[in-house]
C-alpha cells in the first residue's frame, strides 16, 4: 500500500531531491500532484515525473493526496499548512517550521486540531553514518560525552530576492537555515541541550540576514557543545565537520553534515580511561572506520512519514522535533543579541 503525496513548492530541495530521491524511489509512496506559483515550475515538474498540474492551491486541497510535502519559503509556512491541515492532509513540512517559535507553536496546535500528522524536514538524522554514531554513544563506547562540534556551512553570495537573506521572509541566516541541522544532530547525539551563548554577524555579504554564526552549547548533561555555520565559505572549502568527544575516545567525521549520502567517518576508541600520562600519547587508541550501507535521507524521510501515516503512528521527526530547534534559534538569537547565555526549557525527551 502506498501513500499518495502532493507537492507544495517545485523549486529548491523538492525538485533537486525530494521528489526525485524521496517520493518517486519510496517503496511506500507515489507523486499525485504539484503546485507552486510558478507555472513553468509546475509544468515541468509535472512531466517530468507524471504528476497532475494543479492549477492553484484550491486543487491541490482537493485532490486526492493524503500527504502534502511543503517546500516554501518559511514565511508561508504558517498560512500553507493552516490550509492543508484543514483540508485534512497530513504534513511534512521543512525547516523552520515558521519564522518564529509563535509560528510553529500555532501549526502544530493546527494540526493536532485537525488530526493530521505533522512532520519536520530533518531529514539529517537518517544518515547512516550519524545512526551509526549514535548507536555507539548509546551503547556507552564513548565512554561520558565531553564535547561536540557541528559544523555546516556553504557560499551564499547576495541574490536578488532570495528569501533566506531576509529575516522578513527567513526568519534569519546561516543560523536559521543550516544551524537548524547541525543543533538538531547535536541534541540526537548528546541529549538536551540547557543554555546557548551565540554570536552572529555578517562579516562578508551585505544582506539582512546574518551570513556567520557561531553557537557555544552546553548540554543537561554537562558536555559542552559548539555549531558554527557559514554562508561565506566557497563550497569546495566547506569541510561540513562532526566531532564528538567523549572520555574513551571520540568520533570525527567530515562530509557526513549536508545533503549527500555519506562522508568520511573514523571512531578512535579506548576500552577504559588511562590515569595521567605526562607524554601524551596520541597513537595507542583503536581506529575504526564507520562505513554502514549508504542510506538516501529523502526516501528515508518520506518513507518513514508514509508508514507513520500507513500505521496511524507518531512521525519520527514530528512537529515538536520543529518546535524544540524554533525554541533553541530563538534563544540563539537572544544570546546574539543581548550577549548573554541564554536558558532553554526542555519540554519532551529529545534524539
Amino acid at each position: 500500500m502506498k501513500v499518495m503525496w502532493g507537492v507544495w513548492g517545485c523549486g529548491g530541495i523538492a525538485r533537486r531531491r525530494t521528489i526525485p530521491e524521496g517520493i518517486i524511489p519510496a517503496d511506500n509512496a507515489g507523486l499525485c500532484c504539484v503546485w507552486d506559483t510558478d507555472p513553468a515550475a509546475v509544468r515541468d515538474v509535472a512531466a517530468q515525473y507524471r504528476a497532475h498540474p494543479c492549477q492553484d492551491e484550491v486543487e491541490l486541497l482537493s485532490g486526492a493526496c493524503a500527504a502534502l510535502y511543503i517546500a516554501t519559503p518559511v514565511h508561508t509556512h504558517l498560512v500553507q499548512v493552516r490550509r492543508a491541515a484543514e483540508a485534512g492532509k497530513h504534513i511534512l513540512c521543512e525547516k523552520p517550521l515558521g519564522l518564529n517559535v509563535a509560528e510553529a507553536e500555532e501549526m502544530a496546535a493546527i494540526c493536532r486540531a485537525n488530526h493530521v500528522k505533522l512532520g519536520t524536514g530533518l531529514m539529517m538524522r537518517f544518515h547512516a553514518q550519524h545512526q551509526a554514531a549514535r548507536e555507539l554513544i548509546q551503547a556507552g563506547k564513548l565512554g561520558v560525552p565531553v564535547f561536540a562540534r557541528a559544523q555546516l556551512s556553504c557560499w551564499y553570495p547576495p541574490i536578488p530576492g532570495a528569501w533566506r537573506q531576509d529575516p522578513a521572509t527567513g526568519g534569519g541566516g546561516a543560523l536559521m537555515d543550516l544551524g537548524a541541522h547541525c543543533l538538531d544532530l547535536l541534541e540526537m547525539f548528546f541529549g538536551p541541550i540547557a543554555s546557548v551563548s551565540c554570536s552572529i554577524a555578517n562579516h562578508v555579504h551585505a544582506y539582512n540576514s546574518e551570513d556567520t554564526a557561531v553557537v557555544l552549547v552546553e548540554f543537561e548533561s554537562g558536555a559542552r557543545g559548539l555549531v558554527d555555520v557559514l554562508f561565506n565559505v566557497p563550497d569546495a572549502s566547506s569541510r561540513n565537520r562532526l566531532e564528538l568527544y567523549g572520555t574513551q575516545g571520540c568520533i570525527l567525521a567530515e562530509g557526513t553534515i549536508g545533503q549527500g549520502e555519506m562522508g568520511e567517518m573514523t571512531v578512535y576508541l579506548e576500552d577504559d580511561a588511562k590515569n595521567y600520562e605526562a607524554q601524551q600519547a596520541r597513537a595507542a587508541a583503536e581506529t575504526v572506520r564507520i562505513t554502514p550501507v549508504a542510506v538516501n535521507m529523502y526516501r528515508a524521510e518520506i518513507e518513514a512519514f508514509s508508514q507513520a501515516i500507513l500505521d496511524d503512528a507518531p512521525p519520527p521527526i514530528d512537529g515538536e522535533a520543529g518546535l524544540r530547534i524554533q525554541k533553541i534559534l530563538a534563544a540563539c538569537y537572544t544570546a546574539a543579541a543581548t550577549g548573554a547565555k541564554t536558558e532553554i526549557a526542555t519540554s519532551r525527551k529529545v534524539g
